[in-house]
C-alpha cells in the first residue's frame, strides 16, 4: 500500500534529524503532531544536500548534487519517489503548496558550496537567503497552512532566524570549513587575521537578527510557537558560548553544547513559554 510506503517514507525523515541533530529534534518534538512529519520531511531533505556539499569527499560532489536535482524534479512531478526522503519532502511539498522556487535556491546555494567563492557582500546574501532564509520560508508555508496573509506578515522574522542559525553554524565550524573545505563565507574577512575585534563585528550582526527574529516567533501560530522558540533558544545558548570563546578557539575548534545542557534549555524554554515570558 502507498500510504504504509508514505509512513516510512517519513519515519526514515525523522530518523535522519534525529541522528544529525538533537537540537531541532527536541524542538520539532514541540511542534503540534500535526505538523511534525512535515518539518521532519524538510530537514531531511536539506540534510541529504548538506551530506553531499560537507562529507562526500571520496566521491564527485557535482555528480550527486546534480543526481539530486534531477530526483527532486522526477518527485515533484511523479509524485512518489522511490527515495523515502524525497518521497516525504515531495508530499509536503505537495500538500503545502511550498512554492518550488524556494527549493531551487536553496539547490542553487548548494551549487555554490562545490566553488570556492570569494564572498563579496551580494554573494554572500544570496548565500545566506538559499541555504538558510528558504528553509525557514519552507517550514513557515508549513506552520501557516495556507494562510497566505500571516505568512507575509512573519516572512521577514523567518528569514531573520534561518539567517540567523546560517551564522552561528559559521562561526561553529569555522575551523572545518577554513581548515578542510577551504570556505570563506564571511565578505571582507582575512581569517589570517580573524582576532577577536573582527569576530565581534560578526557577533553584532546576528544578535540584532536574533532579535528581531523573536518578535515572529511571539506571533506565530500555536502549533509552532513553542517548538521554534527552542529551537531558537538552542542557537541562541550556542551563540552565548562562542561569543564567551576566544577567536583563537573558535579556529581551532568546533563549539558545542552538551546534551544535558541542551535539556537544561529545554526546561527553562518550557517554563518561560508557560508562565508567558517569552
Amino acid at each position: 500500500m502507498k500510504k504504509l510506503f508514505d509512513e516510512v517514507s517519513y519515519d526514515v525523515s525523522r530518523c535522519i534529524t534525529q541522528k544529525y541533530s538533537t537540537s531541532f529534534s527536541l524542538g520539532i518534538l514541540a511542534l503540534s503532531p500535526s505538523i511534525r512529519p512535515a518539518i521532519y520531511a524538510i530537514y531531511g531533505y536539506v540534510r541529504l544536500a548538506d551530506e553531499i556539499v560537507d562529507s562526500f569527499h571520496d566521491y564527485d560532489k557535482k555528480a550527486l548534487l546534480q543526481r539530486l536535482k534531477q530526483d527532486t524534479e522526477a518527485a515533484l512531478r511523479d509524485k512518489i519517489s522511490l527515495n523515502p526522503v524525497l518521497n516525504s519532502f515531495q508530499k509536503t511539498v505537495h500538500h503545502y503548496q511550498i512554492d518550488p522556487d524556494l527549493i531551487w535556491q536553496f539547490l542553487h546555494s548548494m551549487e555554490m558550496d562545490l566553488e570556492k567563492l570569494d564572498y563579496h557582500s551580494d554573494l554572500y546574501k544570496e548565500y545566506i537567503y538559499g541555504s538558510a532564509e528558504v528553509v525557514g520560508l519552507m517550514c513557515l508555508q508549513v506552520f501557516t497552512n495556507g494562510d497566505k496573509e500571516t505568512y507575509r506578515d512573519l516572512k521577514p522574522f523567518a528569514m531573520k532566524l534561518g539567517s540567523a542559525f546560517q551564522k552561528v553554524n559559521f562561526l561553529r565550524d569555522l575551523k572545518d570549513d577554513y581548515k578542510i573545505l577551504g570556505r570563506t563565507y564571511f565578505p571582507g574577512i582575512d581569517m589570517s587575521i580573524f582576532d577577536n575585534h573582527v569576530k565581534t563585528e560578526i557577533e553584532k550582526d546576528i544578535e540584532l537578527e536574533f532579535k528581531e527574529a523573536l518578535t515572529g516567533i511571539r506571533r506565530l501560530p500555536a502549533s509552532a510557537r513553542l517548538g521554534v522558540y527552542l529551537a531558537y533558544k538552542f542557537y541562541l545558548s550556542l551563540f552565548k558560548k562562542i561569543k564567551n570563546t576566544p577567536a583563537e578557539n573558535i579556529l581551532n575548534e568546533r563549539t558545542r553544547i552538551p546534551d544535558f545542557q541542551k535539556l537544561a534549555v529545554v526546561m527553562r524554554g518550557y517554563v518561560r513559554y508557560k508562565i508567558a515570558l517569552l
